[in-house]
C-alpha cells in the first residue's frame, strides 16, 4: 500500500485550522443582534468592537508574517490557536461594551491573525510549490465549511440557550482541538530531499525563488493595486458576514432561518474557493478576481431593488460563492509578482489591508443603519466599489518584476 505523503496532512492540517478560525469569527455576526440587546447597546457601538478586531488583526498580520519567515510557523500558530481559543470563550463572560473591546477586539484579534488564511496558506505553499492555487484553495474550504457547520450549530444552541454559552462552547472546542493538532501535527517545511506527490508537481506555476529588494517591492505599482482591490474586498466582505443575518431579521425572516442562511453562505464559499483555484492554476488569479467582483456587482444591484425573503437568500448564497474567492489567490499574486523568499510578510501585509477596511465596513455599515434606518445606502456605495475592484484588478500584471537578491537581507 502506498504511503501518504505527509503534504497531505499538511493540507488537512491547514483545513481543520481555518474550519475553527474561520468559523469562530462568524459567530459575531450571528450573536450581533441578541448581544445588542441583551447588553443594551447600539449595533454600532458593537460593530465598533470588530472594527477594534479588525484593526489589531490587521497590524499584528505583518508581524505574524515575519514571524513565520524568520521564527517558525510551528511556533506562531500555536500561540495564537490558545490566543484565540481564550479570547472566543471569554465573549460569553462580558457584561459591558469595554469587555467586548478588549476580549474580542484585542486578545480574540491576536489570535486570529496567527491562525488566518495568510500564516496557513504560507505554510501551503511551502509544501505544494507547483500548485499554490488549487492547494491553498483545499485548505481555506474549511473557512467556508466551518462557517457551514459552526454557525449552522451555534444557531440551534441559540434557540435553547442563549449567545453567552455559545462563545464559551465555541472557545473550549477550540482550545480542546487546534492546540493539540498543531502542537503534534504541523513542520515548519517539507525537507530538502523531499519527493512531492506527482499529481501536484505536473506544471509550475511561479518562478523560481527570489527577493526582490525592499524598496522596490513597496513602490511597486502593483502592490498598490493589490492593496486597493484587498481592501474594497475586506470592505465588503465584513459588512456583509457581520450585518447579514440582522438585515434579514430586519426584513422578517426567523431567527434560525436567518442564521442559517450565514452557515448556508459558507457551503457556497466552499465551491468558490474550489473554483478559484483551479481558475488559478490554470490561467492566473486575475481572471477569478474579476469575476468575484462581477458578481458583486450584480447582486448589490439586486438587492437594492429588491429585499423580499426569497431574494435575500439569493443575495446571500451569491455573496457566499464569492466571499473566499480572493482568499487563497493572495500567495499566488504575490508569487508570481514578487517571487516567494518574503511570501509570509508580503501576504500577512495585504491581508493587513484588507482586515483594516473590513473593520471600516462593518462599523461604516452599522453607522448607516443607526442613521438611516436601513442599509440601502451601504448597498450603493458597495455597488460602486465593485466596478472599482473590477477595473483594477484588470491592470494588475502578474509577470515577475526582476530582482537581483537571492535573499532577505538579515533583519529584513
Amino acid at each position: 500500500m502506498r504511503r501518504l505523503h505527509y503534504s497531505w496532512v499538511i493540507l488537512a492540517i491547514g483545513f481543520f485550522i481555518l474550519f475553527f478560525s474561520g468559523g469562530s469569527r462568524f459567530a459575531f455576526g450571528l450573536m450581533l443582534k441578541p448581544m445588542s440587546e441583551d447588553l443594551d447597546v447600539s449595533r454600532s457601538t458593537l460593530s465598533l468592537a470588530v472594527t477594534t478586531f479588525m484593526v489589531v488583526s490587521a497590524l499584528a498580520l505583518p508581524f505574524t508574517g515575519w514571524l513565520v519567515d524568520r521564527w517558525s510557523l510551528k511556533g506562531t500558530i500555536g500561540v495564537a490557536a490558545v490566543l484565540g481559543g481564550i479570547g472566543i470563550g471569554l465573549m460569553g463572560q462580558v457584561d459591558a461594551p469595554w469587555q467586548v473591546f478588549i476580549v474580542y477586539g484585542v486578545v480574540y484579534a491576536l489570535g486570529n491573525a496567527g491562525t488566518s488564511v495568510s500564516p496557513v496558506t504560507v505554510m501551503i505553499s511551502r509544501w505544494f510549490p507547483n500548485r499554490r492555487g488549487i492547494a491553498s484553495s483545499g485548505a481555506v474550504a474549511g473557512n467556508a465549511v466551518g462557517q457551514l457547520v459552526i454557525v449552522m450549530a451555534l444557531a440551534a444552541v441559540l434557540v435553547s440557550l442563549d449567545w453567552r454559552w455559545s462563545f464559551t462552547v465555541l472557545g473550549i472546542a477550540n482550545l480542546a482541538v487546534l492546540v493539540p493538532l498543531v502542537h503534534l501535527a504541523v513542520r515548519d517545511k517539507p525537507p530538502e530531499d523531499d519527493a512531492r506527490p506527482s499529481s501536484l508537481t505536473a506544471r509550475a506555476i511561479t518562478p523560481p525563488d527570489s527577493a526582490l529588494s525592499l524598496g522596490r517591492t513597496l513602490t511597486s505599482p502593483q502592490l498598490a493595486l493589490l492593496v486597493a482591490i484587498y481592501m474594497i474586498c475586506g470592505f465588503q466582505d465584513f459588512f456583509v458576514t457581520i450585518h447579514i443575518v440582522a438585515f434579514a431579521r430586519d426584513q422578517g425572516v426567523g431567527p434560525v432561518l436567518a442564521g442559517n442562511l450565514l452557515a448556508l453562505m459558507g457551503l457556497m464559499g466552499l465551491l468558490g474557493v474550489l473554483a478559484s483555484g483551479l481558475l488559478a492554476d490554470a490561467f492566473g488569479a486575475v481572471r477569478p478576481t474579476v469575476i468575484c467582483f462581477l458578481i458583486r456587482m450584480f447582486i448589490f444591484t439586486f438587492i437594492i431593488f429588491d429585499q423580499s425573503t426569497a431574494s435575500i437568500f439569493v443575495f446571500g448564497l451569491l455573496y457566499g460563492l464569492t466571499f473566499l474567492i480572493t482568499a487563497p489567490l493572495t500567495v499566488v499574486f504575490v508569487g508570481n509578482i514578487f517571487g516567494t523568499a518574503r511570501l509570509g510578510t508580503l501576504a500577512g501585509s495585504i491581508s493587513m489591508a484588507h482586515q483594516f477596511a473590513g473593520g471600516a465596513g462593518a462599523f461604516f455599515g452599522a453607522w448607516i443603519f443607526d442613521n438611516r434606518g436601513s442599509y440601502d445606502d451601504m448597498f450603493r456605495l458597495l455597488l460602486i466599489l465593485s466596478v472599482a475592484a473590477a477595473v483594477l484588478t484588470t491592470l494588475v500584471r502578474e509577470r515577475r518584476i526582476d530582482g537581483t537578491a537571492t535573499s532577505p537581507p538579515p533583519g529584513l
